[in-house]
């Protein structure tokens, strides 16, 4: 209640800095490189990524150095991976569902999913997200056939340096409370596991844009990711 009554006196200042760090931020393009492909050999593990800019790899220059190249790398050492990038800078998990049911037909093994920052920013409440999260695990699983859903939890939004306070706290309190919201959701669905963040990020292992993942952080969420499909492969 403290933190709602917090939130609501500054929000004239909230929403005056919210629009200069719009302003000011540098548009980083998606990435080059392939967004689908089979390599490696080994059983066939047939893998979609979908999401937004982070999925789609923002802040590095090549999909190799993103998330779905050191995810698909790792894999192809064992396994004969089949695997597809849909992700959209911006995208919002609604959004998203929307791209799901008109772009892609499946089936897929497992799927690894980035959603929730822009659900934050663009003014979502936790109810209609975690909503949106459910529905996007059970089409996944439902629809789709994937044995395994691997929900990325929220970044460590504290860290973004291109935030300015009090905005970057508020931002950073609301994605912590949606983790924890998201945790307790998925732990009572079968198949869909929530793959945790990093607890806080340096500067220097963000993007030049200061708010996008740089490639140490793609890196290690690559191995946060791979340590929970570990036992599923």
């Amino acid at each position: 209640m403290r933190d709602a009554a917090v939130k609501l006196a500054l929000l004239p200042v909230l929403a005056a800095q919210g629009w200069r760090a719009r302003k000011s931020a540098r548009l980083l393009p998606e990435p080059e490189g392939p967004r689908e492909g089979v390599t490696g050999e080994g059983a066939l593990l047939r893998l979609l990524i979908i999401g937004d800019s982070s999925a789609a790899g923002v802040g590095v220059g090549t999909q190799a150095d993103a998330i779905s190249g050191r995810l698909v790398s790792a894999l192809a050492q064992t396994r004969r991976v089949d695997w597809r990038l849909n992700a959209v800078s911006g995208a919002t998990t609604a959004q998203t569902l929307q791209r799901l049911t008109a772009e892609e037909t499946g089936p897929f093994d497992m799927a690894v999913t980035a959603l929730g920052v822009n659900d934050v920013t663009k003014g979502a409440t936790l109810r209609r997200w975690l909503g949106h999260q459910r529905e996007m695990c059970d089409r996944l699983r439902e629809d789709f056939g994937c044995a395994h859903v691997f929900v990325s939890g929220m970044p460590p939004i504290g860290s973004f340096p291109l935030l300015p306070d009090p905005l970057r706290w508020v931002l950073a309190e609301q994605g912590r409370r949606w983790d924890r919201a998201l945790i307790a959701m998925l732990e009572d669905m079968e198949g869909c596991h929530h793959v945790k963040a990093a607890e806080s990020l340096t500067p220097e292992q963000m993007s030049e844009d200061g708010f996008h993942p740089g490639p140490q952080v793609y890196r290690m969420w690559a191995e946060a990711v791979l340590e929970e499909m570990r036992p599923y492969l």
